[in-house]
């Protein structure tokens, strides 16, 4: 059963983060201070709507990457209930969807719940003062249901990259919910 996003009140500061990706790197929320915003994006390997977007989030990243707007990935679900989702998981699905940005694992499941986040995929955008200015829907295709474009999320971060508003007419993630431990 699809589940939406919870949409986070806008103007949320980002909660701080430090995780160690798949291959044991550990990336923090301060890694990304000089960028012009930061997209954080709840996702994992198994989801049909994550895998209907996959490709075009992956292309998405590094169009956006190259204009100043970060990128980064975390994995929430309960691993041990769905071992494809681990590290080994997570490590496939970076390199077969050419994922450019750090991918990583939420093994506690503290920053999924500080974000608000219960859907994959659940996507947030920042700006430079780490500010939400974007919570929503990469766009308004389903599996099965028209080509993944990410026209919601591109036009939120072409306004902020723009220095103009990002609209406030912002629709929810819909998605698998994320897996939590019992």
């Amino acid at each position: 059963m699809a589940t939406q996003s919870t949409m986070l009140e806008l103007g949320t500061a980002a909660p701080d983060f430090r995780l160690p990706s798949f291959d044991g790197k550990v990336t923090a929320l301060a890694d990304f201070q000089d960028a012009r915003g930061l997209v954080v994006a709840f996702i994992c390997n198994h989801c049909p709507f994550v895998k209907h977007i996959r490709n075009e989030f992956g292309r998405f990243a590094r169009e956006y990457q190259s204009r100043g707007i970060a990128v980064v990935a975390i994995n929430s679900n309960d691993i041990q209930a769905y071992p494809d989702d681990g590290p080994e998981g997570m490590a496939a699905e970076a390199s077969s969807a050419g994922y450019t940005f750090p991918y990583l694992l939420d093994e506690t499941q503290a920053v999924a719940k500080a974000y608000r986040a219960v859907c994959t995929p659940d996507l947030f955008l920042f700006d430079a003062q780490r500010r939400l200015v974007y919570r929503g829907q990469f766009d308004d295709s389903r599996p099965n249901k028209g080509t993944a474009t990410g026209a919601d999320l591109r036009a939120a971060c072409d306004a902020l990259l723009a220095g103009t508003q990002v609209t406030k007419d912002q629709k929810p993630s819909i998605g698998c919910s994320i897996k939590w431990k019992k």
